[in-house]
Protein backbone atom coordinates (compact mmCIF):
# COMPACT_ATOMS: atom_id res chain seq x y z
CA UNK A 1 0.00 0.00 0.00
CA UNK A 2 2.71 2.58 0.99
CA UNK A 3 4.48 1.95 -2.47
CA UNK A 4 1.60 2.44 -4.26
CA UNK A 5 0.58 5.93 -2.31
CA UNK A 6 4.24 6.98 -2.97
CA UNK A 7 3.96 5.94 -7.09
CA UNK A 8 0.57 7.59 -6.75
CA UNK A 9 2.25 10.87 -5.18
CA UNK A 10 5.39 10.89 -7.92
CA UNK A 11 2.38 11.08 -10.75
CA UNK A 12 0.35 13.28 -9.20
CA UNK A 13 3.56 15.61 -9.09
CA UNK A 14 4.59 15.09 -12.28
CA UNK A 15 1.15 15.90 -13.52
CA UNK A 16 0.79 18.74 -11.28
CA UNK A 17 4.32 20.38 -12.94
CA UNK A 18 2.74 19.93 -16.36
CA UNK A 19 4.96 16.42 -16.70
CA UNK A 20 4.55 12.80 -17.99
CA UNK A 21 4.50 9.72 -16.44
CA UNK A 22 7.55 7.67 -18.27
CA UNK A 23 7.35 4.28 -17.33
CA UNK A 24 11.50 3.61 -18.44
CA UNK A 25 12.14 6.48 -15.17
CA UNK A 26 10.88 3.98 -12.33
CA UNK A 27 13.04 1.69 -10.92
CA UNK A 28 11.42 -1.22 -8.93
CA UNK A 29 12.71 -1.46 -5.77
CA UNK A 30 12.68 -2.33 -1.91
CA UNK A 31 13.25 0.76 0.49
CA UNK A 32 17.09 -0.22 0.88
CA UNK A 33 20.16 0.90 0.09
CA UNK A 34 21.12 -1.37 -2.46
CA UNK A 35 18.01 -0.53 -4.44
CA UNK A 36 18.87 2.83 -4.87
CA UNK A 37 22.15 2.51 -5.56
CA UNK A 38 21.65 -0.39 -8.44
CA UNK A 39 17.84 1.65 -9.89
CA UNK A 40 20.27 5.03 -9.44
CA UNK A 41 23.13 3.61 -11.56
CA UNK A 42 20.52 2.80 -14.59
CA UNK A 43 19.04 5.83 -14.63
CA UNK A 44 22.21 7.86 -14.66
CA UNK A 45 23.50 5.12 -17.56
CA UNK A 46 20.55 6.24 -19.71
CA UNK A 47 21.70 8.46 -22.80
CA UNK A 48 19.53 11.05 -21.88
CA UNK A 49 19.56 10.85 -17.89
CA UNK A 50 17.07 12.65 -15.67
CA UNK A 51 18.33 16.10 -13.74
CA UNK A 52 16.65 14.39 -10.55
CA UNK A 53 15.82 11.23 -9.14
CA UNK A 54 13.20 10.84 -6.37
CA UNK A 55 13.14 7.37 -4.01
CA UNK A 56 10.56 6.06 -2.59
CA UNK A 57 12.45 5.56 0.65
CA UNK A 58 15.51 7.96 2.26
CA UNK A 59 17.71 4.72 2.33
CA UNK A 60 17.41 4.59 -1.70
CA UNK A 61 17.93 7.93 -2.20
CA UNK A 62 21.15 6.98 0.08
CA UNK A 63 22.31 4.64 -2.64
CA UNK A 64 21.42 6.90 -5.58
CA UNK A 65 23.86 9.27 -4.11
CA UNK A 66 27.14 6.20 -3.91
CA UNK A 67 25.58 5.56 -7.85
CA UNK A 68 25.99 9.68 -8.27
CA UNK A 69 29.29 9.62 -6.46
CA UNK A 70 31.23 6.55 -8.29
CA UNK A 71 30.40 8.20 -11.45
CA UNK A 72 32.08 11.86 -11.00
CA UNK A 73 29.30 13.35 -10.26
CA UNK A 74 27.25 15.74 -7.29
CA UNK A 75 24.94 16.37 -5.98
CA UNK A 76 22.90 18.73 -6.46
CA UNK A 77 25.34 19.95 -9.18
CA UNK A 78 24.93 17.62 -11.10
CA UNK A 79 21.30 15.85 -10.33
CA UNK A 80 18.99 16.13 -7.95
CA UNK A 81 17.78 13.47 -5.15
CA UNK A 82 14.82 13.48 -3.12
CA UNK A 83 13.70 10.81 -0.73
CA UNK A 84 10.84 9.59 1.52
CA UNK A 85 10.99 9.47 5.27
CA UNK A 86 13.14 12.31 6.68
CA UNK A 87 15.14 9.64 8.42
CA UNK A 88 17.31 11.45 11.21
CA UNK A 89 20.20 10.68 9.84
CA UNK A 90 19.95 12.29 6.13
CA UNK A 91 20.25 15.76 7.65
CA UNK A 92 23.61 15.13 8.08
CA UNK A 93 24.78 13.37 4.42
CA UNK A 94 26.66 15.85 2.08
CA UNK A 95 24.43 17.40 0.85
CA UNK A 96 21.73 17.23 3.09
CA UNK A 97 18.38 15.55 1.68
CA UNK A 98 15.79 16.57 0.71
CA UNK A 99 12.60 14.51 1.96
CA UNK A 100 9.41 14.02 2.25
CA UNK A 101 8.64 13.70 6.14
CA UNK A 102 5.44 11.15 7.78
CA UNK A 103 3.45 12.54 10.68
CA UNK A 104 5.07 9.31 12.26
CA UNK A 105 4.13 9.92 15.85
CA UNK A 106 0.67 11.23 14.98
CA UNK A 107 0.45 7.88 12.83
CA UNK A 108 1.33 5.49 15.80
CA UNK A 109 -1.00 7.56 18.16
CA UNK A 110 -3.96 6.58 15.75
CA UNK A 111 -2.87 3.09 14.80
CA UNK A 112 -2.73 2.41 18.90
CA UNK A 113 -5.99 3.88 19.13
CA UNK A 114 -7.76 2.05 16.42
CA UNK A 115 -6.36 -1.01 18.02
CA UNK A 116 -7.56 -0.34 21.53
CA UNK A 117 -11.20 0.59 20.09
CA UNK A 118 -10.98 -2.91 17.96
CA UNK A 119 -10.07 -4.55 21.22
CA UNK A 120 -13.26 -2.94 23.08
CA UNK A 121 -15.47 -4.26 20.11
CA UNK A 122 -15.92 -0.81 19.56
CA UNK A 123 -16.39 0.33 16.08
CA UNK A 124 -13.51 2.48 13.90
CA UNK A 125 -14.23 5.67 11.69
CA UNK A 126 -12.73 4.28 8.94
CA UNK A 127 -10.23 1.60 7.92
CA UNK A 128 -8.50 3.60 6.05
CA UNK A 129 -6.43 7.15 7.07
CA UNK A 130 -5.27 9.24 5.45
CA UNK A 131 -2.69 12.37 6.57
CA UNK A 132 -0.64 14.51 5.36
CA UNK A 133 3.09 14.61 4.74
CA UNK A 134 5.59 17.58 4.61
CA UNK A 135 8.70 18.11 2.08
CA UNK A 136 11.79 18.98 3.82
CA UNK A 137 13.90 21.19 1.74
CA UNK A 138 17.40 20.96 2.15
CA UNK A 139 20.28 20.60 0.33
CA UNK A 140 19.93 18.31 -2.56
CA UNK A 141 17.87 19.69 -4.96
CA UNK A 142 18.69 22.21 -7.42
CA UNK A 143 16.89 23.72 -10.48
CA UNK A 144 18.63 21.89 -13.36
CA UNK A 145 21.67 22.89 -14.88
CA UNK A 146 21.95 23.56 -18.65
CA UNK A 147 22.86 20.38 -20.75
CA UNK A 148 25.40 20.46 -23.65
Amino acid sequence: MCSRARMDGYRAALEAAGLSFDEDLVCPGDFYHEAGFTGGGRLLGLTDPPTAIFASSDQMALGVYEAVRQRGLRVPDDISVVGFDDLPEVRWCSPPLTTVRQPLAEMGMLAARTVLRLARGEKVESPRLELATELVVRDSAAAPVARR
